[in-house]
């Protein structure tokens, strides 16, 4: 468990889903150190483009990208929420440390693992690079981001899309008021495209989508002391090309009860039952400039893949 998600606030949020009607699950929990390990897996397969397009932007486009964030005066913080392996972070690195540039670049992640990691692999290959690591839920440290320095919010790989409208704007409004004017965001955008490519991503032939959403049940076995049966459930996805709206879900293959030792409770489950586990949204320009201006930001410039999959977009914080 990381440092800032206790024990007790994982059971209750589990509690809470697995009640409710219909049942979900919070898909930041997918991300302790095993379902990190799996994401990176399914980050390189050839069916998840998102990672080789947003990778395509960065190391074909990374002079552009760093002329338009880059603040025109003094140090700068680049802050990664999510951060993950760093994989396509590290072309913007590479040429910010080129340039030399005076930046300190923060990742965060829920995994200790992860960022750790994060920070040896860029020590070695990266050595003047000034690194400090943050381990938890961003939701929670994102309110020590306010400072002094301008900052540079990393926000990549289409993790925007996991919320849902409603959601997306209140984290957007809440990353705006910790932010100072002229401060700027660069985030990534999934763009819609032929329903087929998006669901071969999200419901691969390797079953490591799969894998990485049993995960969570092998999580609450072991943390929450339940007795989830793994084979007891599959993983479905499905996705509508109008709203641009793809779900996970695991479902129940037959009628069955968990008991959680942490809750002191069981939980009943019909067969076919679902458990809602994760959204990824889709967008289009016009959902995408209506989303910053609706959340106190300016789109600077757009970045985009050669297949128009995907968008690399830079925001500046406006004064409303």
């Amino acid at each position: 468990m990381d440092n800032t998600t206790t024990l007790t606030e994982f059971a209750t949020e589990v509690n809470t889903g697995l009640t409710a009607e219909p049942k979900y699950l919070h898909s930041k929990y997918f991300y302790d150190d095993r379902g990190s390990e799996i994401f990176e897996q399914i980050m390189r397969m050839p069916e998840y483009y998102l990672t080789d397009c947003e990778l395509e932007i960065f190391e074909k486009q990374k002079t552009s990208l760093c002329d338009d964030f880059i603040p025109e005066n003094g140090a700068f913080e680049l802050v990664e929420l999510g951060a993950g392996d760093g994989l396509k972070t590290k072309q913007l690195l590479k040429e910010l440390l080129d340039r030399e540039i005076d930046f300190t670049y923060s990742p965060i992640d829920i995994s200790q693992q992860a960022v750790q990691q994060l920070q040896n692999k860029l020590w070695q290959e990266l050595p003047g690079v000034k690194i400090h690591g943050l381990i938890g839920d961003y939701f929670h440290l994102i309110e020590g981001l306010n400072g002094s320095k301008p900052k540079v919010i990393l926000f990549l790989g289409s993790n925007i899309g996991n919320f849902s409208h409603e959601k997306s704007l209140s984290f957007l409004k809440q990353l705006h008021k910790v932010l100072n004017s002229g401060d700027k965001l660069l985030i990534g955008f999934d763009l819609k495209k032929d329903p087929e490519i998006i669901l071969k991503a999200y419901n691969d032939p390797h079953g490591l989508t799969a894998s990485f959403n049993l995960n969570l049940l092998q999580r609450m076995n072991k943390e929450l002391g339940a007795d989830f049966i793994l084979e007891n459930f599959r993983h479905i996805e499905t996705y509508h090309p109008k709203t641009g709206t793809a779900k996970s879900f695991l479902i129940s293959q037959c009628k069955q009860q968990v008991h959680f030792a942490e809750l002191d409770k069981t939980f009943s489950f019909e067969n076919d039952e679902r458990i809602f586990m994760e959204m990824s949204q889709k967008y289009d320009s016009e959902m995408i400039h209506s989303l910053a201006e609706n959340t106190g930001f300016e789109v600077v410039s757009n970045f985009t893949d050669s297949r128009q999959f995907f968008i690399n977009s830079i925001w500046e914080k406006i004064e409303k």
